[in-house]
């Protein structure tokens, strides 16, 4: 009897030559750039991931739901230091940053008791013959763990985003949305020097007297300029200048760049890779929702519910050997203030309904039928 395996999985075997395989792109310089000092592209993942990581799991065994079961008392209190929403929080971050998140499972005797989100920057993968990961290896400070794949209760879910050239990771927005990234810090950086040097456009000073200014002349010119011209505190000072000197400056004002429509679009691309409407984040000139309320609802419909419901899947899929088949796991969408509306309107209709039956309403709003 011949095991089923991939075709092409031994072509991707070939091609990775069995070796622990690094994420190609450098996560600590997008989380510095990104995270750490954009104000757009931390808003977007602390909104995404929080909103997701807010909503509670509903568990589900066959037409039924549970209340109480040692699945939902994991996911509520995953290990000593976090919370369950803590973990899902960081779980959603990594992904949005890395395209990548791992979450490893800590048991004994096959009982699973703690769940931990782990640095998508020190996992590798591990290759097998069939091309998948037979292994991952967790790395800091030059030593490593490995997490062998190949056992019937795997115990790390590596969750990714879809990547169209790599076989192994996974395409964060966070990368999708670099070049808007470095052009929003660099009309950050530049606005800053702008306003270090007094809020004007770079010059220069002219001499147009006869031969040239000595060597003394000229370094007490630039002491002066240093001292006593530069800097905020400097800003509106007049320039005094001696005979023979003229100012001509040689750079693009503010308004000549059109400076800050250009770095509104550029927010607004980072906004749109990451798919949080542009009204929520405080940017002008996006009318594409007509209220506030409309543009949460299409934040939650568009962006938090499928990143919500594709690692719901994934979670139980991973757990499933251990705490039993058929188990499904959801989120709570009906406890989603935003998308109370939604759900009002929907049981509206259902209840205009009379050709169905009061479990087929119950089934369409995501209840199980009655016992």
């Amino acid at each position: 009897m011949e095991a089923k395996a991939s075709a092409t999985g031994r072509l991707i075997a070939f091609h990775a030559q069995g070796q622990p395989v690094w994420t190609p792109r450098d996560y600590a310089a997008l989380a510095r750039e990104g995270v750490q000092k954009n104000p757009v592209v931390h808003r977007c993942v602390r909104l995404i991931s929080e909103s997701a990581a807010s909503v509670a799991w509903l568990l589900h065994e066959g037409d039924g739901e549970r209340d109480r079961h040692p699945l939902l008392d994991l996911l509520a209190r995953p290990n000593a230091r976090q919370s369950g929403q803590a973990l899902m929080e960081a779980v959603y971050g990594y992904l949005l940053v890395a395209g990548n998140a791992y979450v490893e499972a800590a048991g004994v005797d096959g009982e699973i008791r703690e769940l931990h989100a782990l640095r998508p920057d020190r996992m590798k993968v591990v290759p097998g013959p069939d091309g998948w990961p037979d292994a991952y290896e967790y790395t800091v400070n030059g030593r490593s763990v490995r997490f062998d794949q190949t056992q019937h209760q795997t115990p790390v879910l590596h969750l990714s985003l879809f990547h169209p050239a790599d076989d192994h990771y996974g395409l964060g927005p966070l990368e999708a949305a670099g070049t808007a990234l470095d052009l929003h810090n660099a009309y950050g950086a530049w606005n800053k020097a702008l306003l270090d040097n007094a809020a004007r456009p770079s010059g220069a000073l002219v001499f147009e007297g006869e031969g040239s200014l000595s060597l003394d002349q000229f370094e007490r010119l630039k002491t002066e300029l240093e001292d006593h011209y530069q800097g905020a505190a400097n800003a509106g000072r007049p320039l005094l200048l001696e005979g023979g000197l003229a100012w001509q400056a040689m750079g693009i004002s503010p308004r000549d760049m059109d400076f800050i429509e250009a770095r509104r679009e550029a927010a607004r691309d980072i906004a749109l890779a990451f798919g949080v409407p542009p009204m929520l984040l405080g940017i002008p000139g996006d009318n594409t929702y007509a209220n506030y309320a409309e543009a949460n609802r299409a934040l939650w419909r568009q962006t938090v519910l499928p990143l919500v419901g594709r690692t719901a899947q994934a979670l139980a899929h991973w757990l499933a050997p251990v705490f039993g088949d058929g188990l499904r796991l959801s989120g709570d969408v009906d406890a989603i203030d935003a998308l109370s509306a939604d759900r009002a309107a929907l049981w509206s209709r259902l209840t205009a309904a009379d050709f169905l039956t009061d479990d087929e309403k119950r089934l369409a709003v995501g209840y199980g039928v009655r016992e």
